[in-house]
C-alpha cells in the first residue's frame, strides 16, 4: 500500500502561496490539502472557490479538498469545477451521504467521507463500497495545530480491517496533529494519506520531513 503526503494549507503563509506550493512540488508532497469551513458547520471560516480557483491555477498537484460545510451537496459541483481532485465532506453534515458520494463522483472528481473523532467507524462501513477514501479525523475540526487525539487510531484500524474484508482499494487519510511521533502510529493502523501542516511547513528540510511522515526515513530527529 502506498503512502501519501498532503500538505495542509492552514499551515502555509497565504500571502506567499504561489512559492509556498512551488516548496511543496519541490519536496515530494503528493497533494495539497485545501480546508474549507463555513463558520457553522465548525466555529472558523477559511476560505472558498476563488482562492482554490487560483490554486488550480498554478499547480498541477492533487488538490484534496475537505469540505468542512454543513451542506456539501449544494457546493459539490463548484469544488469539482474550481480544480478539486478529490472532494471529502462530512458524514455528519446535513446533506444526504450517499446523495452527496454520487454528486462528486458525477463530477469526475474522486469521493471522500470525513468523521469527527466521536463519530462511530461503523457508521461509515455501508459507504464504503462508494468511495475513493475515507477521512478520519484525529483532532476536532476546525483549527489547525492541535494534538493528536490517541482514541482514533482504534477507529483507523477498523476501517482498514473492513476495507480489506470487503476486497475494496480505498485509501484510509488521517488529519491532525500528524507528526513524526504520529505519523508511525497512524500508519501502522491502516492510514496511508497523511494530511501534515506545521510539521511540514516548519521544518528545516521538508523533503525529509515528508519521507519520516511516509516512512521512508530512518531518521529520528529533523
Amino acid at each position: 500500500m502506498k503512502n501519501y503526503v498532503s500538505a495542509s494549507v492552514l499551515s502555509a503563509d497565504l500571502l506567499d502561496m504561489r512559492n509556498e506550493i512551488k516548496k511543496l512540488e519541490d519536496n515530494g508532497v503528493d497533494m495539497l490539502h485545501f480546508d474549507v469551513m463555513d463558520g457553522i458547520f465548525v466555529n472558523n471560516i477559511t476560505y472558498g472557490l476563488p482562492v482554490l480557483e487560483q490554486v488550480r491555477r498554478v499547480t498541477d498537484m492533487t488538490l484534496d479538498v475537505h469540505l468542512m460545510i454543513t451542506d456539501p451537496l449544494r457546493y459539490a459541483e463548484r469544488f469539482a469545477k474550481a480544480g478539486a481532485d478529490i472532494i471529502s465532506f462530512h458524514s455528519e453534515s446535513e446533506s444526504d451521504t450517499l446523495e452527496t458520494i454520487r454528486a462528486i463522483k458525477a463530477c469526475g472528481v474522486r469521493a471522500a467521507v470525513a468523521i469527527k473523532p466521536a463519530t462511530p467507524a461503523e457508521s461509515v462501513y455501508e459507504f464504503l463500497p462508494e468511495i475513493d477514501m475515507l477521512l478520519v479525523m484525529t483532532v476536532e475540526p476546525g483549527f489547525g495545530g492541535q494534538s493528536f487525539i490517541p482514541e482514533t487510531v482504534e477507529k483507523v484500524r477498523l476501517i482498514r480491517q473492513r476495507i480489506q474484508q470487503l476486497g475494496l482499494s480505498c485509501d484510509v487519510q488521517v488529519d491532525g496533529g500528524i507528526n513524526y511521533e504520529t505519523a508511525p502510529i497512524a500508519r501502522e493502523a491502516g492510514a496511508n494519506v497523511l494530511v501534515s501542516g506545521s510539521c511540514l511547513f516548519k521544518a528545516e528540510d521538508m523533503s525529509e520531513a515528508v519521507r519520516m511522515i511516509k516512512g521512508e526515513s530512518q531518521c529520528s530527529e529533523m
